[in-house]
């Protein structure tokens, strides 16, 4: 932290440089780390260094929805939430950063969200639907229609549900033959898949689970 300090010093003489540690762990970590360094003989002190330390889940997320800076709205979902509002922290997340920064900054650091966040398939699924529900996420939703990000995450929900046929007919049947697991895969049609799911949960035997496909 001190080399990594004293080197943006150098590199940028003008500027204020406060160290700062964010951990994002959303445990609760208790260990206690060291925080100062310091070098002194007898009067004169030869260096002192020290940095801010913060546990992102001590804040809450819903705080801060309203605070316009890109990092923090990138941070947001590191930070203390609900079980039910994780969708809701995540949409903030995204619509601040989309909005407080420019699309080519969009477009490079909204996979931080997707990684500290760890945004699941069904989420993204659940994801998509607030962002286009929603007034103020009107031009995130045609932004991400524009750059294809929708067929990133409608690819999400498509492979979501083939895991969910799957899942289903292997909680009623048990192991299933690869044949109709690869048809399943083969299938990208979202209203067939659907159909596919309703019918793996109400046929009686698998063997017509395999004409059907």
């Amino acid at each position: 932290m001190l080399r990594y300090t004293t080197d943006l010093m150098e590199a940028h003489p003008q500027a204020l440089v406060i160290p700062t540690l964010l951990f994002t762990d959303r445990t609760n970590w208790r260990k206690d780390v060291v925080r100062k360094l310091q070098t002194k003989l007898n009067d004169r002190l030869f260096l002192h260094f020290e940095y801010m330390f913060f546990k992102l889940f001590d804040f809450n997320a819903r705080d801060y929805y309203n605070i316009n800076n890109p990092v923090v709205k990138i941070l947001l979902p590191k930070m203390n939430y609900k079980k039910d509002e994780r969708i809701e922290v995540i949409r903030q997340a995204y619509s601040g950063l989309f909005q407080l920064a420019s699309h080519g900054l969009f477009d490079k650091y909204v996979d931080f969200i997707d990684v500290y966040a760890e945004v699941s398939k069904k989420e993204q699924e659940n994801l998509y639907h607030e962002i286009i529900q929603h007034k103020e996420t009107a031009m995130l939703a045609q932004y991400i229609r524009e750059k294809g990000m929708q067929q990133g995450m409608q690819q999400g929900i498509i492979q979501n549900t083939k895991e969910n046929i799957i899942e289903a007919l292997e909680l009623r049947f048990g192991k299933i033959s690869p044949e109709i697991i690869d048809k399943i895969n083969q299938t990208n049609d979202p209203a067939k898949l659907k159909e596919l799911h309703r019918k793996a949960i109400q046929i009686k035997e698998i063997d017509s689970f395999g004409f059907i496909c």
